[in-house]
């Protein structure tokens, strides 16, 4: 089974607000697979559980907010038996620009609280990710309110596009791993480049 976390914030004033993209791409999937999303009695998270091709998956939205993201995941790896290596995370990255994608089969935290509440509770760097680039803050602007902050009027009009690229990689990954997804994804400027 692949567990694949979307991070982002629980509530409906962080909807539209690009640390959410992870769950957006979530919410992608669960549509084009006719997943449904429930909140969970056991975790603080919303699971659907179904298939991506011929793996069974379950899709992870943490509702503990994204600094302790660990705390929700952490639990239901070890509950369902779960190996670090299944697990497949989507989350937004400042460095990178615009709907730039970047897929890893491992790595740092690289400054998101997020991904660094899943590594100190894992004490494990090695699951896959989905980084989707929401590009740097503006000046006078600080981090928290850039990543906080609703997508601008320009984003909003790719912000599909984005969305459903980074599912097309989750699927990627899910079809072919981490590598051959590398290889498709990791180039181009987030404009569908995936030769």
């Amino acid at each position: 089974m692949k567990f694949i976390v979307g991070l982002g914030n629980p509530g409906r004033e962080y909807e539209t607000t690009r640390h959410n993209i992870g769950f957006l791409v979530l919410d992608e999937l669960a549509a084009r697979h006719g997943l449904s999303f429930r909140r969970s009695f056991r975790f603080p998270a919303r699971i659907a559980k179904g298939k991506i091709g011929s793996d069974a998956v379950l899709l992870i939205k943490p509702q503990t907010f994204m600094n302790r993201s660990g705390q929700a995941v952490g639990p239901i790896l070890r509950k369902k038996g779960g190996r670090t290596s299944d697990l497949l995370t989507v989350f937004d990255d400042v460095a990178l620009e615009w709907g730039q994608l970047r897929v890893r089969a491992q790595g740092s935290a690289g400054g998101h609280n997020g991904v660094q509440s899943l590594l100190n509770t894992l004490g494990d760097g090695a699951f896959g990710r989905i980084r989707v680039g929401i590009g740097s803050k503006p000046d006078m602007v600080s981090l928290s309110d850039h990543v906080l902050g609703s997508f601008s009027d320009e984003e909003r009009q790719t912000l599909g596009d984005v969305v459903r690229l980074a599912a097309d990689a989750v699927e990627r990954v899910c079809g072919d791993g981490v590598e051959r997804a590398m290889n498709s994804f990791n180039r181009g400027s987030g404009e569908g480049e995936r030769n």
